[in-house]
């Protein structure tokens, strides 16, 4: 039997902790009266007509916009963010909790990368803030449950730093492999040491690969090119790469492989995946390397592993607690381990920098900005990692008195009835909704929209009770 439609509670909004505001809502709404860019599509190679030129919408005055960008966020990501006329304020490096809430209570938009901490504690003071990026693969150090519930959306860069992180990889095994690290250093102190033993070439040796995706699909093309044997292991069913081959267990590629690379992200599942049983699992003389998370690895354990002459080597690039900024911060004040860490010979230690690469930054600043000015001024929410992902094509210039509806709600029977009573006194152009777990999204077009009418059509919609965030976006700048 069909779920029964719930009455909906009318009234006049609801708690803060819901609540979604934007500091130029519609009691003290200015209108834009200067024009957006207009987008012209090429004309057809077959003949066909051309297609009528699209409009941006504008989700309230650009300049009312408050960005702040944390981190050192590539300046590719700024420069989109600053074209479309946002306020950006860009800091180079993290923020203690206490100066992130203040300067969190204004903003509708953030950037961060890896070590701010977006957690409800910090989220619950963002009161207009409406879209947080990530300009980073993990999304971890956000609380998304929390973001969802409150009509925050969330996105990341997920593919761009893949190839720096790979070819970093490639170049740690055969640092390791070779004892380059070492070398290095003694030189560096004026000890000349020139020794072939422990010291191999990597053709002909199994990489084994933990985690298959992005990362370690292209390890696994680039380890072949250099005679590498690899095989890999994913909870996922993957096609492989080249001639690399699947194993179903991590026990099955731990005790075959001579270097064993980690590309995992941090779940659950993954806290302390690499431990004692693990280290004992692996060949005499094996290499780890770890360009995940910090807590996949047990790293006293593998100090110990390394100690007994079980591992000839390893690289750690993640680590469970990492400084907020650069200076002289890797101590055991930091973790406990570290000062055994640092002591340990043939072990590769760098400060998170698989993706640190001038392209890879770039690509990371350009996707995550583009999907940010997407979803403030359209309402798109294509790769977004906590909302569903809804999209409507754009308005065009031969479509004017529309406004764009953003809906985000409880994903709870008879709202969608409820949303459609209020705009079916409009023409309903084009809608979609679609929902992840408690949170909705319904995104309409809707025509012959006054602009007198957009401020009681947005209260209705708040009226209802079951808001996580409304807004609307029109082609002359009405805001959300």
């Amino acid at each position: 039997m069909p779920t029964a439609a719930r009455d909906i509670p009318q009234g006049n909004g609801h708690s803060d902790s819901l609540a979604r505001t934007v500091s130029n809502s519609f009691g003290t709404l200015d209108l834009s009266t200067s024009p957006t860019a207009t987008f012209h599509s090429p004309q057809s190679s077959y003949g066909g007509h051309q297609k009528p030129s699209t409009k941006q919408l504008k989700p309230f005055q650009t300049q009312d916009v408050k960005v702040l960008l944390l981190e050192n966020v590539n300046k590719t990501g700024q420069d989109i963010l600053r074209k479309q006329g946002y306020q950006v304020e860009a800091l180079k490096s993290s923020l203690p909790d206490d100066q992130l809430i203040e300067k969190i209570r204004d903003v509708h938009v953030i950037g961060i990368r890896s070590k701010t901490q977006l957690r409800a504690n910090i989220l619950k003071h963002a009161k207009n803030l409406i879209v947080i990026g990530c300009f980073c693969i993990g999304t971890n150090q956000v609380d998304l449950q929390y973001a969802a519930e409150n009509g925050i959306c969330v996105f990341n860069s997920p593919f761009s730093n893949s190839r720096s992180v790979a070819e970093l990889m490639i170049g740690e095994i055969i640092t390791l492999a070779r004892q380059l690290g070492d070398r290095n250093n003694e030189l560096h102190n004026g000890v000349w040491n020139k020794v072939s033993a422990g010291c191999w070439e990597v053709r002909g040796k199994t990489l084994g690969i933990v985690g298959y995706g992005h990362v370690g699909s292209q390890l696994s093309v680039m380890a072949e090119s250099m005679g590498m044997k690899v095989i890999f292991y994913d909870v996922v069913n993957l096609m492989s790469m080249g001639v690399a081959s699947p194993v179903h267990t991590l026990e099955e590629l731990l005790r075959q492989a001579d270097f064993v690379t980690l590309h995992v992200p941090e779940i659950p599942e993954t806290m302390n995946m690499i431990s004692t049983a693990q280290f004992d699992q692996m060949k005499q003389g094996a290499y780890l390397l770890n360009a995940s998370r910090g807590s996949v690895v047990d790293i006293p354990a593998l100090i110990k592993a390394m100690q007994a002459g079980k591992l000839a080597g390893a690289a750690l690039d993640v680590y469970p607690n990492e400084p907020g900024g650069n200076g002289e911060h890797f101590t055991n004040n930091l973790n406990d381990f570290t000062e055994d860490l640092r002591k340990l010979k043939n072990i590769l230690l760098t400060p998170h920098i698989g993706g640190s690469t001038e392209e890879a930054q770039s690509a990371i600043g350009a996707e995550v900005a583009d999907s940010l000015v997407k979803y403030v001024n359209l309402g798109t929410t294509s790769g977004a990692v906590n909302m569903p992902e809804v999209t409507l094509r754009s308005l065009t210039m031969d479509e004017p008195n529309h406004v764009r509806v953003i809906y985000i709600h409880k994903n709870v029977p008879g709202v969608l009835r409820r949303v459609n009573e209020i705009l079916g006194d409009h023409n309903v152009d084009k809608q979609m909704t679609d929902s992840r777990g408690d949170v909705a999204y319904l995104m309409a077009d809707i025509s012959s929209v006054n602009v007198s009418e957009i401020k009681d059509l947005y209260q209705s919609l708040e009226d209802l009770g079951t808001s996580l965030y409304t807004g609307s976006s029109t082609l002359d700048g009405v805001g959300r």
